[in-house]
């Protein structure tokens, strides 16, 4: 493994250089070559199903897990997307001038060499190289062993592509290692690894930030709520929980929660019940909310699970103060909305709910970078240094001072 990530670190050291002409070139041959190819990684991703299918993985992994042609070219608008963005590398951040003559930048540049370990969702494999790349870096990556023939193929398409442009394809690496023991070794490579991000499980994110000697942005569990307010619109409320629970539940910003206002709770609970029985979900609810509805009971592991899966937990509450205290409790510092018309109750839930993401009026599954306008993301990240909520290209570099002088010396 060192081997290869001493190759990886050299690889940097080119990709830190190239003009962002060079870049976004490389980046659309990539999109292309993933079009040209989609059929040899569909092909490759049916032996990851059957692997999963065979191992019981839940409909919502699978799906996670999943390519077909729109991915695949989903995949590739996204490195599009990514080719379009304003390159952050020599960006300068400030500047000054000192009384003895000496000029002072701080400018942008790459971080180097970022491992990103990340599970299911082979998507990710383009989406984090193709922003590590942009952003003048490069990547190792370690995909779950779930996705390996899917990463595999895309990987292999990806390095094609810098070879044809005679760069290294070490820019975009797989960690060969699949094991946890590989995982330990690679965050222990703090001679050639400048980043670690792990996206995951909650053990995996335990495991890397106990152990790694590399600085870590933790992407962790998605616990994400929705507090109705009292003061909400009952139909665009149904709409909005809905779809943040079922237009892809087994994502990290998917709602998991919903916090009801007591006044309101016999309005909205029938009628929530109905939507969401509509589209398969099963409800779990606190005591109050099981004198309107009938619905299984929640229990306290319930406010602490991230389901990933088509379950809501519904908690009746009395008012913003109770719902905030219910998310300082529990939330995971993800996503989490209040749906009102009460703009003095919504800049309250703004400025006191500590998330990296915070909504009004809208679902949770908007914290993506693609829907931010980043392009992609390389995860979002629930740290609050040095990365915030969805990571893109900006949140891949860090910065140097430039101090240009004229024979000053220091007395």
């Amino acid at each position: 493994m060192t081997d290869v990530l001493q190759k990886v670190k050299e690889a940097s050291r080119v990709t830190a250089t190239l003009t962002a002409d060079v870049k976004r070139k490389v980046l659309n041959e990539m999109a292309e070559a993933l079009i040209e190819n989609a059929a040899e990684i569909i092909e490759e991703n049916k032996k990851d199903l059957e692997f999963a299918k065979s191992n019981n993985l839940s409909s919502a992994l699978i799906d996670r897990l999943l390519l077909d042609e729109k991915r695949v070219n989903s995949m590739a608008e996204a490195l599009k997307d990514i080719a379009k963005l304003k390159d952050p590398v020599g960006k300068i951040i400030d500047g000054w001038k000192l009384d003895n003559g000496l000029r002072i930048e701080k400018v942008k540049i790459p971080i180097g060499v970022i491992g990103i370990i990340y599970e299911s969702r082979p998507n990710v494999t383009s989406d984090a190289a193709g922003l590590c790349f942009m952003s003048g870096n490069a990547c190792i990556l370690k995909g779950g062993k779930e996705a390996m023939h899917s990463n595999i193929s895309i990987i292999n398409i990806l390095q094609n592509v810098l070879e044809k442009n005679s760069l290294p394809k070490e820019a975009v690496s797989l960690l060969p290692d699949y094991s946890r023991e590989g995982v330990y070794k690679l965050i222990q490579e703090d001679k050639y690894v400048d980043l670690i991000i792990p996206r995951g499980g909650e053990k995996l994110i335990k495991f890397v930030s106990e152990n790694s000697k590399v600085p870590v942005v933790k992407h962790d569990k998605g616990l994400c709520h929705i507090y109705v307010h009292k003061d909400a619109d009952i139909e665009e409320a149904v709409k909005i929980c809905v779809n943040a629970k079922v237009q892809r539940p087994g994502v990290c910003n998917a709602v998991e929660t919903l916090l009801i206002d007591y006044d309101i709770k016999d309005k909205i609970l029938p009628e929530l019940k109905k939507e969401m029985e509509k589209e398969g979900v099963e409800l779990r609810g606190c005591e109050k909310t099981l004198e309107v509805i009938n619905i299984n009971k929640a229990d306290e592991e319930d406010w602490n699970t991230e389901y990933l899966d088509k379950i809501l937990s519904i908690k009746i509450v009395g008012g913003v103060d109770e719902a905030i205290e219910h998310i300082e409790k529990y939330g995971s510092g993800h996503s989490d909305s209040i749906i009102t018309e009460n703009y003095t109750a919504s800049e309250e839930f703004l400025n006191r709910v500590d998330s990296a993401c915070v909504y009004v009026n809208a679902s949770t599954r908007f914290t993506d970078g693609g829907e931010f306008g980043f392009g992609a993301e390389v995860g979002i990240s629930t740290n609050k240094l040095h990365a915030r909520g969805p990571m893109g290209i900006d949140d891949l570099t860090t910065y140097k001072y430039k101090i240009y002088g004229n024979g000053q010396i220091r007395k």
